[in-house]
């Protein structure tokens, strides 16, 4: 490849010198640096690394993986190279979007969907695809360039989001989407809508994610068809006043960025994807962020039974059916996890040896002892004071010094010594 361009580079070379035209030269000189650019890519695609066929804990720097399985060493994922099966679509690749596609790429993803119909250049999902792709090989790669609220965008955002994952053809479940989560990353309400309709006829749940006009709050919403509320049961106030939100854009004026406030809600996004779709931690039904206090409101939003969303309500329908077995499998699951938690030790490893007793035998064993008694393995080499008064109490005879003067102990001392 690089020899062919740099052939073509001569050609052009030579071409510009015999052009009289100095606009064709202009024209040539512009293909000219399409070629070094497209040789530039060629060649930083050429360092990149090789695909890695599974993960592994190994602590190497060839292992661009054993950070985040020692996740699954820490006991906080059960088991991280579940990550390759699934698949994740992100609606809208800007500040938000983009973010977040980096984040899940380094993690590991196994599948993601990019949908943008916005130009950089070149497409947005085509350079996003282009710049992911370097940062992890391992994860496959798919760029939609179209608009998702026209009638036939719609058509192809349907179809590719009930594409099954060629790594998980089979399901066990009853959605009838190809993939696991849909970000929504989008900045209008009219995108939402769509997204929000998209999941609703295909059971499929989303996380809408949105920063504020003036780019200093922001907030992430887990929606699940039947189960929350839909994007539709609670619609803004401008939105429900009837209020077209194409009028709201005054000529001359834009929405703030702020990249601060752009990546700690991608973060947070991103965080609710990994604990729902590894199944650790609790992911926040709404999870709001106000940069200017660090305040983090938190609620919940049931489903409206009135939604203006038909689809919605057949997903309340189904959901209020399924209720009751729901319900009575996940009180047999934590009951037995409760019993298997009940039986097993807390510690498997105990270095110090260390060990749980009774109370009562604490007490048995801080009872007072009898200050003669002596430690296990020692002997008196003389009598106790007890036995030698027992042995007195039993008729054996004692010396009394009021029985015998000096004197007469001084000679019976001179007879033992003369013998």
């Amino acid at each position: 490849m690089d020899t062919e361009l740099r052939s073509l580079l001569e050609d052009i070379e030579a071409l510009k010198g015999s052009l009289p035209d100095a606009s064709h030269r202009d024209s040539m000189a512009k293909i000219e640096e399409r070629v070094v650019k497209i040789m530039s890519i060629t060649k930083a695609g050429t360092s990149r690394r090789s695909k890695v066929k599974a993960m592994s804990a190994e602590v190497v720097d060839s292992n661009p993986y054993s950070r985040l399985m020692a996740l699954q060493r820490m006991g906080i994922v059960e088991n991280y190279e579940r990550i390759r099966d699934f698949s994740v679509a992100i609606v809208g690749i800007g500040g938000v979007g983009s973010v977040s596609a980096e984040m899940l790429t380094r993690c590991g993803i196994g599948r993601l969907l990019l949908y943008d119909y916005d130009t950089v250049g070149m497409t947005k999902t085509d350079a996003a695809v282009q710049t992911l792709s370097e940062i992890n090989p391992d994860v496959v790669l798919e760029s939609y360039s179209l608009n998702i609220t026209t009638v036939k965008g719609f058509e192809v955002f349907m179809e590719s989001l009930r594409r099954q994952n060629p790594k998980n053809s089979v399901r066990d479940d009853a959605r009838s989407a190809g993939v696991d989560l849909v970000l929504s990353c989008v900045d209008n309400y009219e995108a939402r809508m769509v997204v929000n309709q998209a999941c609703n006829e295909l059971n499929q749940t989303w996380i809408e994610s949105g920063v504020s006009e003036d780019a200093v709050s922001g907030h992430i919403q887990l929606l699940i068809p039947g189960e929350t509320a839909c994007f539709a049961c609670a619609p803004p106030l401008v939105v429900a006043s009837g209020v077209d939100e194409r009028t709201l854009k005054r000529e001359g004026v834009c929405a703030a960025s702020l990249p601060t406030t752009m990546g700690v809600v991608a973060g947070l996004l991103v965080q609710n994807a990994l604990k729902f779709l590894l199944k650790f931690g609790e992911v926040s039904p709404y999870l709001g962020y106000n940069s200017l206090k660090d305040y983090f409101p938190t609620m919940e939003m049931k489903p409206n039974p009135q939604c203006s969303n038909s689809a919605c309500l057949e997903r309340q329908k189904e959901y209020l059916l399924a209720k009751p077995v729901r319900d009575a499998l996940a009180k047999a699951k934590n009951e037995a996890e409760a019993s298997r938690e009940n039986e097993s030790p807390l510690h498997m490893e105990n270095e110090w040896n260390i060990s749980v007793v009774d109370d009562s035998e604490m007490e048995t064993f801080n009872a007072p002892k009898d200050s003669d008694e002596l430690p296990e393995g020692l002997t008196r080499e003389l009598p106790s004071a007890d036995k030698h008064q027992e042995a007195a109490a039993l008729g054996g005879t004692s010396i009394s010094s009021n029985d015998v003067d000096l004197e007469e102990l001084q000679r019976q001392l001179d007879a033992l010594n003369a013998s």
